[in-house]
């Protein structure tokens, strides 16, 4: 009988469903790392995929955290060697975080330590109800090495990013929701299906304006309001180029809708 793959992905109605199949708790181990960077390389480079949506196999968790027994093998053998394993855990987040269609994280059970950080490296999260999510590495006596650290004090605050990771203290999905963390909750067994909802919601705009607006945000978000508003004016510039354009504002003169061809 065949294995199921760790990650495997598929497209419906122009969305990439990316599933995490690690059992029992579809932690980040090494095959799952290096499966998640080349998924990441084959959606990006699929000009059909305008949404891409991300969650975990069963029903326990979405990702409950890396690999730990591993970890041994990295202490005490330099900076060196730990910082590598940083990047390198670091690597298949910022290449989802990079994609140029909008990316949904469908939280479907636990998201701790690396699953948090790879939800935090998607545009948009929905969790269910039920779920927990935070970053327990303190309790190991080390930190978030995956972005956590970075991507969490940017989403909601540095003072709320500090408290989460210095008490390793999980949030339950309303407390997220409250602090920003999420943004929507579902029905525990819906996580997926709201995610899907929203990405064909998504997909009924233009994916160069889409993908523009992506652009604009984060790339803005790194600047000061000067140099920020610069790159919206560019990235505006950008999107006037485009026949979606001509034929969204076409529409709305002539009162119908929209017929984008994604150019």
């Amino acid at each position: 009988m065949e294995k199921t793959k760790a990650v495997s992905w598929s497209v419906l109605s122009n969305i990439a469903i990316i599933k995490i199949a690690n059992p029992p708790l579809n932690v980040l181990s090494a095959e799952v790392i290096e499966l998640l960077s080349l998924t990441a390389d084959e959606i990006e480079s699929n000009s059909k995929i305008k949404t891409v949506v991300i969650t975990g196999a069963g029903e326990r968790a979405f990702v409950a955290g890396g690999d730990i027994k591993g970890f041994p093998d990295w202490m005490g053998k330099g900076i060196e060697l730990a910082k590598e394993k940083s990047l390198w855990l670091q690597e298949p987040l910022n290449k989802l975080e990079r994609l140029p269609q909008p990316t949904i994280a469908a939280i479907n059970g636990f998201a701790l330590g690396g699953g948090c950080e790879l939800a935090l490296s998607c545009d948009i999260r929905i969790a269910e109800e039920h779920i927990e999510i935070g970053l327990p590495e303190i309790k190991l006596g080390l930190f978030p090495g995956a972005g956590g650290t970075q991507r969490l004090s940017r989403l909601v605050g540095k003072s709320k990013a500090k408290e989460m990771i210095f008490t390793g203290e999980p949030l339950s999905a309303q407390e997220a929701w409250r602090i920003g963390l999420i943004n929507r909750i579902a029905q525990k067994g819906k996580s997926l299906e709201m995610a899907l909802d929203l990405a064909e919601s998504i997909n009924a705009h233009s994916l160069p304006a889409l993908t523009f607006a992506k652009r604009s945000i984060d790339k803005g978000y790194e600047q000061k309001l000067e140099n920020a508003l610069m790159t919206e004016a560019e990235y505006f510039g950008h999107v006037f180029q485009t026949k979606d354009v001509k034929e969204g504002v076409g529409a709305f003169i002539q009162k119908r809708d929209p017929k984008f061809t994604d150019q």
